[in-house]
């Protein structure tokens, strides 16, 4: 079928397109700003459209000649959402319906029966009524939290149970929610495409499990590897106060937090299963809680290096639903820390080249010892083999060879070399140097990234963060210092 994703910049929009391309439906891809869908791995198997909800010549055009209708747009970052979505959503019915569309596909949340709701829940089953009384056959899938990285909900738990071993939250953390992993979502959110034109009803949607908030950020640590979480329970946090306490500790924005938190004073659990009458159960069955919470940290175990859109490592071309995306905003995906460091030089770059290889062995690491000295001291103390382990005794590096406690990861001989850090650490850290030509010389780039692990993480970045000037700045002058003496001694790298 042809089907058309608006929000398609957005957490289920921007995995939601390759499971339809997967499935064999011609996707045309709907965003205000089509530039921030440069970098996705699908980019070139779908047509990319710019289109804006709220005006309805540009969803007139967005479609024209469609089957399948997906509506996942949010504004939830906007103090106007409420006003702004009904808007949205009217224009988007009634095009649909004036199109001849077949079929409409809404994702919102899942409503408590008989009790006021937050604006935000408010705001979700406002615009699925609206788009059920569109006269566009529609099918309204209603979640509670989605498990995966990227999602907000997901990312606000991870945050707070990652930097707060221990915490005083409101009571209302005991109220019950029903999670699903991001994988299941999709799977339900493909598969109503093709449902009977008869149906136009309502569908909710949900793990296998029932947990608490608490429950919830427990296990995360659980599966995570970090010490058992400390939670107090204490009366007087409103959702306004809990909404301040989390924007302090955790990079999720506020307008983001406020809402999300407002909406959890609410049990949002399934009420039936009656999508199962309709769509089969992913294989295997939906997920676990603690299965999802794997999927969502994957990437971090095993990659080699942190998802960013700013790193030099990209997504594959058919990356996982619960996998990082470049269009996540900046502050999902974790933490990360990183120390940049760029310099110019007059020696060429294969000069230059001859000095990063030959880090760690005669060059040793290219900055005064006593700068590296505490860090191996620090290291030995805590168990680790400090930088006991030789360097090696040549002028090329390969991958996988041992050097002191770092190993080569990656090396694209004569552009760039990473090294992945082996020494006891509250986390991960990779150290990157690279050559480029100028037109001068050429320029010398050094980037150290560290993925904490807990609070002990952040803690220690921050410890060590007073030396990097000398250790890493020393670090990035001595080496293109070096390789201007060469060049002024005219000598051929080897």
């Amino acid at each position: 079928m042809r089907c058309v994703v608006f929000g398609a910049t957005g957490y289920i929009g921007g995995r939601l397109v390759p499971e339809l391309l997967r499935a064999g439906h011609d996707v045309r891809a709907v965003a205000r700003d089509p530039s921030r869908l440069t970098d996705v791995p699908w980019h070139d198997r779908a047509e990319i459209a710019a289109g804006d909800v709220t005006e309805a010549t540009s969803v007139a055009s967005a479609v024209a000649g469609q089957d399948v209708i997906y509506y996942l747009v949010h504004s939830l970052h906007r103090h106007d959402f409420v006003e702004l979505d009904r808007h949205a959503a009217r224009t988007v019915a009634g095009q649909a319906h004036a199109a001849g569309v077949r079929r409409i596909v809404y994702l919102g949340g899942i409503t408590p029966d008989g009790q006021p709701l937050s604006p935000h829940l408010a705001s979700r089953a406002e615009v699925g009524q609206i788009m059920l009384d569109s006269g566009v056959p529609t099918i309204a899938l209603q979640a509670a939290v989605i498990i995966g990285a990227g999602s907000a909900s997901f990312e606000m738990l991870r945050y707070l149970t990652e930097r707060l071993p221990a915490m005083v939250t409101p009571r209302w953390v005991n109220n019950r929610v029903q999670p699903i992993a991001i994988r299941d979502v999709l799977h339900y959110l493909t598969h109503a495409a093709a449902l009977p034109g008869t149906i136009n009803r309502r569908f909710d949607i949900g793990g296998p499990t029932v947990l608490t908030y608490l429950d919830m950020m427990r296990r995360y640590a659980a599966v995570a590897g970090l010490p058992r979480r400390v939670i107090a329970l204490v009366p007087v946090l409103t959702p306004w106060l809990s909404a301040q306490w989390v924007n302090l500790v955790t990079p999720v924005p506020h307008s983001i937090a406020v809402p999300l938190i407002e909406s959890l004073v609410h049990e949002v659990v399934c009420h039936d299963r009656d999508i199962t009458t309709h769509i089969p159960e992913p294989d295997g069955g939906p997920a676990s809680y603690e299965r999802a919470v794997e999927l969502a940290l994957a990437h971090i175990r095993h990659a080699g290096m942190p998802a960013r859109r700013s790193g030099a490592a990209m997504p594959p071309s058919d990356p996982l639903p619960s996998d990082p995306m470049p269009s996540d905003p900046a502050w999902s995906g974790g933490s990360s820390y990183e120390d940049i460091r760029e310099r110019h030089t007059s020696a060429d770059a294969q000069v230059l080249w001859q000095f990063i290889e030959s880090i760690g062995g005669e060059h040793d690491w290219c900055s005064f010892p006593l700068a590296w000295s505490p860090r191996g001291w620090l290291d030995r103390l805590i168990g680790g083999a400090g930088l006991r382990r030789g360097g090696h005794d040549h002028h090329r590096l390969y991958p996988g060879e041992a050097l002191h406690r770092w190993r080569v990861e990656h090396l694209d001989r004569p552009r760039l070399l990473r090294l992945r850090a082996e020494m006891r650490l509250p986390g991960r850290a990779w150290l990157e140097l690279s050559a480029a030509p100028d037109a001068d010389g050429s320029l010398y780039r050094q980037r150290v990234i560290f993925e904490p692990h807990g609070l002990t993480g952040h803690l220690y970045w921050k410890a060590i963060a007073p030396f990097h000037h000398a250790v890493l700045g020393g670090m990035a002058r001595a080496i293109t210092n070096a390789a201007e003496r060469e060049k002024r001694r005219g000598k051929i790298p080897r």
